[in-house]
């Protein structure tokens, strides 16, 4: 089976998050997306961060309905800081059966070149890509990229960051969160302070 891994805090996950991996699933050669909630960095400042299994239950009732869509805690179990090709090499023996590919929108294809082993990940694994707005450039190295697959998702420009401002400054947020998400946020009073 052929696996996207989409990467993210998920803080909260929104409906762009939804759209970009039922696109994916639904318009790609890949059979799942797993949605890797990126556990809290220790090293760094919790700040308006849920707490990691919060987060994992949100992208859990945002992702009941899509049988292609699956939330991942793979990372809640390797030592921090973590790196992605750590990640890859976990699954990797942990799922042997599977080929993992990773999903990241084009303004990350731009920092590829600065990830712990690049070279190693773009090797070995594909990378597909979902456009954004705001990317800038793209390196010379990764446009005509075998590994590196443009895909022609909606471009959502939407972010958890103005979702959780938007919260804390009482406006409606309603339509940008899954149904459930919605529900489970506002009846535990989450990124109201």
């Amino acid at each position: 089976m052929k696996i996207g891994l989409y990467f993210g805090t998920f803080n909260p996950i929104h409906v762009g998050h939804v759209i970009i991996a039922n696109h994916m699933a639904e318009h790609s050669d890949l059979n799942q997306i797993w949605m890797v909630v990126t556990p809290h960095n220790p090293h760094k400042q919790k700040s308006t961060l849920l707490d990691d299994y919060q987060r994992l239950h949100l992208v859990n009732l945002a992702t009941e309905d899509y049988p292609k869509i699956k939330a991942s805690d793979i990372e809640f179990k390797l030592p921090q800081p973590n790196y992605t090709v750590n990640t890859l090499a976990h699954l990797k023996d942990k799922y042997p059966q599977h080929e993992f590919c990773l999903i990241m929108g084009e303004d990350n294809l731009n920092s590829l070149h600065k990830w712990k082993n690049y070279e190693f990940i773009l090797e070995n694994h594909d990378i597909y890509v979902y456009p954004r707005l705001n990317s800038g450039e793209i390196d010379e190295q990764f446009v005509n990229h075998p590994k590196i697959h443009r895909i022609g998702a909606p471009v959502i420009e939407l972010s958890s960051t103005f979702i959780r401002e938007s919260i804390k400054n009482k406006k409606n947020i309603r339509p940008l969160l899954p149904e459930k998400v919605w529900e489970y946020v506002d009846h535990n009073n989450f990124y109201r302070k």
